[in-house]
């Protein structure tokens, strides 16, 4: 089973950059398309950034796209989000997952959910 613990969260203001941590263990994370996915208050879960195992497969949201980038290095088991421009709507806590090849946004694949990061955006 994988286990996944994300860091890296903070409060910042509007035009600031974060970069979320997520270190995996266990082997299952070989093979993995690796997602980033976050909750906002009062709201459901969503897709923010997927990437395949080998690093040159990426999907992103419409709501994050160019302002985010997801990366990996599998050698050490870490996956990671830089979020570039953030704004107030960024604001969630953002959870990493694992899931099988071609995964993308389809949440319900993945596993392996961490207690996820806060992140806070003020304006």
């Amino acid at each position: 089973q994988v286990e996944l613990v994300e860091s890296g969260g903070g409060l910042v203001q509007a035009g600031d950059s974060l970069r979320l941590s997520c270190a995996a263990s266990g082997r299952t994370f070989s093979g993995k398309t690796m997602g980033w996915f976050r909750q906002a208050p009062g709201k459901e879960r969503e897709f923010v950034a997927a990437i395949s195992w080998g690093g040159t497969n990426t999907h992103y949201a419409d709501s994050v796209s160019g302002r985010f980038i997801i990366s990996r290095d599998n050698a050490k088991y870490m996956v990671y989000l830089q979020m570039n421009s953030l704004n107030p709507e960024d604001t969630a806590v953002y959870y990493c997952a694992a899931g099988p090849k071609g995964a993308s946004s389809r949440s319900w694949l993945y596993e392996g959910w961490g207690q996820g990061t806060q992140v806070t955006v003020s304006s």
